[in-house]
């Protein structure tokens, strides 16, 4: 019978000359061009499909080492790896993947981000939107694939885009302060504006807030539903306060005799404390939620807060989602202005804004806890109907 494998010899190689297509057996072969050049080819069954992956030419590849690159594509293939795909190319070059070097990143840093939407936001952009380069080795990024990534978004999406090719620059940028990579950064602004072009600047506007005489039926209604999303929105809504510090809240913050939340300086936006009086309304409510977490609303993945849309989809159910979540601050103001008439730095301090000039801010040293008491136990009960 036959031989299966090892079916050439060096000197057959050197002699073969008629254009085609030579098996040397496990899948190598030795092509011969129109025009005499010779070449080595590893075929491959994939997906039900033969693919083949170049192993270069003969006269820099003798047969012997031909044989052992086959034999590796052997192995990847068996390991089920595609030869072809970034995910060998990491392998056989021994360097990281762009995915690795920014998972590494996130873990090292985010313990000093204070905003844990920050935190998730750095992960789900980049997972996102540069999973085309994820297993791609890190010194194989280049400017071309960073275009690919952006184009679909740069003009569309311009604020993202310009989080995300930040984002990816930094990756980039450590890839090449830890010696994985060497050169210009692909991801520099100076490498896409000549071929994307400058990004379409945004206006800003003023988050869109529901009227605050609306808001009162509105609460009445997400009441009566049982979701997380709703019950965080309650309490978003009658201490006025963001987003992150609702969802980021944890039980050991609160203390419900004193009626009093104590949001710690690492997760407020200013970097200061901040003390959120409760109205009894939200002690009582507070008391019926469950403690099985150290979050007041925990999220899917063990001790993680849910994720920042919950509520966002709460007002889209409604219909609502021409309002933001946000934007119940702003209701929340203008009741103080029009209905509550109260001081403007009492409802600044209400809404953690710090108000006056640095002199003044040094000569300020409550934080007018006490009528902001009264405040807040206000707004509760026009929320709530009472008096």
């Amino acid at each position: 019978m036959a031989r299966q494998i090892n079916r050439l010899s060096a000197t057959k190689v050197r002699t073969l000359n008629a254009p085609g297509r030579y098996a040397d057996g496990a899948g190598l072969y030795l092509e011969i061009g129109k025009t005499g050049a010779k070449t080595w080819c590893y075929l491959y069954q994939w997906a039900g499909k033969t693919r083949q992956k170049g192993l270069g030419p003969v006269r820099l590849t003798g047969l012997a080492e031909a044989r052992e690159k086959a034999r590796y594509l052997a192995k990847l293939v068996a390991e089920g790896i595609d030869p072809v795909s970034p995910r060998a190319a990491a392998k056989a070059s021994g360097k990281p993947t762009f995915g690795t070097v920014a998972t590494q990143l996130i873990n090292d840093r985010e313990s000093g981000w204070k905003n844990l939407k920050h935190r998730q936001q750095w992960r789900n952009t980049l997972e996102t939107y540069a999973s085309s380069i994820w297993a791609t080795p890190v010194d194989a990024v280049e400017v071309e694939d960073i275009v690919q990534v952006l184009r679909p978004i740069w003009h569309a999406k311009a604020e993202t885009a310009k989080r995300v090719r930040g984002r990816m620059f930094t990756v980039l940028n450590a890839a090449k302060v830890l010696g994985h990579r060497s050169g210009e950064n692909p991801a520099d602004i100076a490498n896409i504006e000549p071929i994307l072009g400058r990004r379409r600047k945004g206006v800003k506007r003023h988050h869109p807030a529901m009227p605050f005489v609306d808001v009162p039926c509105f609460l009445k209604d997400i009441s009566t539903q049982s979701s997380m999303g709703a019950r965080a929105l309650e309490l978003l809504i009658h201490t006025a306060t963001r987003t992150n510090e609702v969802l980021g809240a944890r039980w050991k913050e609160f203390d419900l005799e004193n009626a009093l939340w104590v949001i710690p300086g690492s997760r407020m936006k200013k970097g200061i404390e901040h003390r959120v009086p409760l109205s009894t309304q939200v002690v009582t409510f507070l008391k019926t939620l469950p403690r099985g977490s150290e979050f007041v609303f925990p999220g899917q993945k063990e001790r993680m807060p849910c994720s920042n849309m919950i509520m966002s989809m709460v007002m889209r159910r409604k219909g609502l989602s021409h309002y933001t979540v946000h934007g119940f601050r702003s209701s929340f103001r203008d009741w103080c202005g029009e209905v509550a008439d109260v001081p403007r730095e009492i409802a600044e301090q209400a809404l953690a804004h710090q108000v006056g000039n640095e002199v003044e801010l040094a000569y300020r040293r409550g934080d007018s806890l006490a009528r902001r008491q009264i405040l807040m136990q206000d707004w509760s009960n026009y929320l709530t109907g009472e008096v």
